[in-house]
């Protein structure tokens, strides 16, 4: 699974809130790769969540 985030990102921090072992927030999210084996379901809900969606899982 590759997790990116778009330009769009708002950095509202709605992904960081669901799965903050995969996402934190600065200027705009930031994905931790190494972290999103056996955090799938949450990076999806995270995905599902986000406002602009910005979050790609592919």
């Amino acid at each position: 699974m590759t997790v990116t985030i778009e330009d769009s990102c708002i950095a509202c921090g709605a992904c960081e809130s669901i799965c903050d072992a995969v996402f934190s927030v600065e200027d705009k999210a930031v994905v931790n790769a190494a972290a999103v084996a056996g955090n799938e379901d949450a990076v999806k809900e995270a995905a599902g969540a986000c406002p602009v969606s910005a979050i790609i899982v592919e």
